[in-house]
């Protein structure tokens, strides 16, 4: 059996390469048809312009469908492993809040292009890129309280330089990008999609895309990490009939009244 088949440990492994996917598309498809430069452009501009933005919102609802039933499965198991911790129990019930808001906002960026709604992008952007941030802390937390009677310490502390890296990042990314969008460097910024070395704030701009390339790589990363526990995990589906017809009235009653009203009007 091989290390993907173990369990549920698919799921997050489908989700960070069906997500890396989606960049990796979209990129590819936006850098050939010269729509943005090739030089760590923003993530949501490469899915800014057709045909790139179809795929690239396409196949982000795919990945946010797969972050909800991930995070579901993570709240599962922290509660079945935890049942009678009260402080736990609130910080899985915290997470899979934070969880599913931040696959809403995956989704919101998806549909909802930087040039053509900036708002709705950067709620978006904001739920995804922040709340998932605090999902992530809530669950390297849960990690912490878990170790070592669940798991090994191994894993809180991979989970910890995680978290640490996507809190640089983001760090990195809302300084610069604050600076970047203050109206310093002209108006037009929102619909710009190729820069130049001479343009005033790309410097600002080359870090701030860094840094949003980074924090992504840091979820990629924080997700792998539950492969492992995931491979303790199966799923089984049970039908239980409530009966052996889909009627509300078994058949034979229905005949039977048929039968009845027909005699009197006899």
């Amino acid at each position: 059996m091989w290390w993907f088949q173990q369990g549920l440990s698919f799921l997050p492994s489908a989700l960070v390469i069906w997500t890396a996917a989606a960049f990796i598309f979209s990129y590819i498809t936006a850098i050939t048809l010269h729509h943005v430069d090739p030089a760590l452009p923003y993530i949501s501009d490469t899915g800014t312009v057709a045909p790139e933005k179809c795929l690239f919102g396409v196949m982000l609802n795919i990945a946010a469908v797969l972050c909800v039933a991930t995070i579901y499965v993570r709240y599962k198991q922290v509660h079945a492993l935890s049942p009678e911790e009260p402080r736990i129990i609130k910080l899985n019930k915290a997470g899979l809040a934070l969880g599913l808001l931040s696959c809403l906002g995956l989704s919101i960026v998806a549909n909802f292009q930087k040039t053509t709604v900036f708002a709705a992008h950067i709620c978006g952007a904001v739920l995804t890129f922040g709340l998932g941030s605090f999902y992530m802390f809530v669950q390297t937390i849960l990690s912490y309280k878990m170790q070592p009677k669940i798991h090994s310490k191994q894993i809180f502390w991979i989970r910890l330089m995680v978290v640490i890296w996507c809190g640089v990042s983001a760090f990195s990314m809302l300084t610069c990008s604050s600076l970047l969008y203050s109206g310093h460097f002209g108006s037009d910024i929102v619909q710009k999609l190729h820069w130049n070395p001479e343009d005033k704030g790309y410097v600002l701009h080359i870090i701030t895309t860094a840094a949003e390339w980074s924090m992504s790589f840091s979820f990629f990363g924080f997700f792998l990490t539950y492969i492992r526990d995931f491979q303790k995990i199966s799923l089984h589906v049970e039908a239980n009939l409530q009966g052996l017809t889909l009627y509300d009235t078994a058949p034979g009653l229905i005949n039977n009244e048929r039968t009845h009203l027909l005699s009197k009007d006899t």
